[in-house]
Order: structure tokens, then C-alpha cells, then sequence
């Protein structure tokens, strides 16, 4: 017969409040970790508002990636085809 643990409501609350407490200070720690990342990039002279975008292009489908930057490579040639006939 398997044995039966009993948690009371209150210790199941200060056990949900404590795992999120903890998972607040992962969290934190994280954002430190990706503003460091940014800062050492801007440091070897890369653009971070350019990192930033690249980022979250790589988060979204690569569907909605392609339809967000097809006007964007469009206008691209045509500025690199006007710049080579002139």
C-alpha cells in the first residue's frame, strides 16, 4: 500500500511562494546575465538596437520571419540596383 503524504494548505502556500521567490531571483539573474551579454557586444563594437532586432526576428515562425523582411530585402535592391546605375 503506498503511503500517503499530507501537506497541509499552509505549507503549500509557503512551499509555492518560496518556488517563486526563487524562480524571481533565477529571473533576475538571467536579465543581468543578457544585459552583460549586450554591454560586451557594444564593447567589440557592435550596434545592440541592431542585436536587439536580430533577436527577436530569430524568436518569431520562420514564416512571419520571411513576410516581416521581404518588403525590407525588396527595398534593399532596389537601393543597391539604383546605386549601380548611376
Amino acid at each position: 500500500m503506498a503511503a500517503c503524504i499530507t501537506i497541509s494548505p499552509p505549507d503549500q502556500l509557503k512551499a509555492f511562494v518560496e518556488r517563486v521567490e526563487r524562480l524571481e531571483e533565477e529571473k533576475k539573474a538571467i536579465a543581468d546575465d543578457i544585459r552583460d551579454v549586450y554591454a560586451e557586444a557594444k564593447g567589440n563594437g557592435f550596434d545592440v538596437k541592431t542585436l536587439r532586432v536580430v533577436v527577436r526576428l530569430r524568436k518569431q515562425d520562420i514564416n512571419e520571419r520571411k513576410r516581416c523582411l521581404k518588403p525590407i530585402w525588396t527595398i534593399a535592391r532596389l537601393t543597391i540596383d539604383l546605386f549601380w546605375t548611376v
